[in-house]
Parts: structure tokens; sequence; C-alpha cells
């Protein structure tokens, strides 16, 4: 039933964003430069919710949008309604629904959607995750200067060491293809999926990466924070790979020089 409710609120959400998708829809701006929100966010937000409250009235929500509607349950349901605004508003099709289920602390089921390519990503814990219902795999590159990379840059940059820009300019300099989508649910699917190697951000909201979390994990690829810890996505810092070159990649991420 809970993956029954998931599937049909992905689906609630992608058909809002379709409706809206190249079409005239108001734009507003959220705290920092370009960080958007749109008439289509809170319409696939609004079409979720209903779909979860009809089977699931008293279960506690956290939304990108409407911040937690909490309740007192077990269940938490974690949702992007628009992963990828600043795409979407420019019509760019790579942005997607994202919604995992979390009980009792643990991430249980995730889904992520991106109507506009047709790719429908699920996961259970403990049972394998999907494209499209086959099953997908990470991939087996062994280390990072072969590997094709993603990242993502926070709309508010702080200078710190080892900071997004440096990092993604010591990759570069290496001649790693290092890739910017702009959908961090989409990265870690594509990882899921074998399309890239290893994903890094520093600095990531629950809804951003929750679904995809489990997706890679359940790809057999491995999650964590920045120290090489298990992942949590209430604190903002991920590295996701196919496992082969993790520790590589929160090596380099931590200062440390890319080998080759």
């Amino acid at each position: 039933m809970l993956k029954h409710t998931l599937l049909k609120a992905v689906e609630a959400g992608a058909a809002e964003m379709s409706r809206f998708f190249n079409g005239q829809f108001i734009i507003s701006n959220k705290e920092g430069m370009n960080n958007l929100v749109t008439e289509a966010d809170h319409a696939s937000e609004k079409a979720i919710f209903e779909v979860i409250r009809q089977d699931y009235p008293d279960h506690f929500i956290l939304s990108e949008e409407s911040g937690e509607i909490i309740q007192d349950s077990t269940f938490k349901w974690i949702i992007d309604p628009i992963d990828g605004t600043v795409n979407f508003a420019n019509g760019i099709p790579i942005c997607c629904v994202s919604i995992a289920i979390e009980e009792a602390g643990q991430i249980i089921l995730g889904a992520v959607y991106n109507p506009f390519i047709n790719e429908l990503y699920f996961a259970q814990h403990g049972f394998g995750a999907t494209l499209n219902d086959k099953m997908i795999q990470v991939s087996q590159k062994t280390d990072v200067f072969s590997s094709c990379l993603v990242t993502g840059f926070p709309y508010t940059y702080l200078d710190s060491p080892n900071g997004p820009l440096q990092v993604f300019e010591k990759l570069i300099r290496k001649g790693v293809p290092v890739r910017r989508l702009g959908s961090a649910a989409i990265d870690l699917c594509w990882v899921a999926a074998g399309r890239f190697d290893g994903f890094y951000e520093h600095k990531l909201q629950a809804w951003d990466s929750a679904a995809g979390f489990l997706i890679v994990e359940e790809a057999g690829g491995k999650v964590t924070d920045f120290s090489g810890n298990r992942y949590s996505p209430y604190q903002p810092h991920i590295i996701a790979t196919n496992g082969k070159i993790h520790d590589e990649l929160v090596s380099i991420v931590n200062g440390g020089e890319v080998a080759g």
C-alpha cells in the first residue's frame, strides 16, 4: 500500500510539472540568488499532498515548499515537488519529482520521476533499485581519474577550505569530466544507473537527497558524508559513488590529490 501511494504521488506531481512545462507560470525568488519557486512547484506539491492525505492522513510530511507538517507518526514523507526548479523554469527537461518515505528514522522507500524523459526510479530498502521496472546497478570504474563525476554548487557559496569551486577546479585540472546538471535527485539516480561513477555536493537539504540516496544504495553503491560516515539526509554534505572509487573521492573532497 505504501509503494502504491508513493507511485501515485510522484505521478500526480509529475502530471502538474508536465501541465506547466514550457508554458506561462508565475516565478518568484526564495532566499538567495536564483533560488526559484514557481507556480508549478506549488501545484505539484498540492497534488502530492492530496494523494498522501487520501491514504495516510496521519503521516508526518516534510516538503521543500511547505516545510514540516508535523504529525505523531513513525512515518515521514520527504518531498521535493520539483527538483531542478531553475532547469524547469528555463524549459530544460532535467528536473523531477522526488519523494522518500522514512519509517522510524530509516528511509524505506524512494521514487524519483522525470516525466520529460520518461524515467521513473524506485527503490525499496533491501529489494534493489529499478528504472522503469528494470533492475539497475552502479558502474564498475575503479579510480577517480577514469571516472565521470557530477556535482552541484549551493546557491549561497561559503568560502571555506576545500569548497565546491576548489574541489571542482582540482578535478577538471586533472582532466576528470565533472558535470553539473542542476538536479541532485537526478544526479543520484544516474549514479545508481551507472551513468555517473560518483557524485558529491557541499550543501543539500533532505528533500534533495532522501530518495536518491536510497536508490544509489539499493543499486549497489555507497553514500556517506564528507568524513566517510553513514549518510543522513539531515546534514548537508554528500558523496555517492559506485563504492569502488568512494574512498578516493572522499580523500579528494577533503583536500587530497587526484591520482593519475
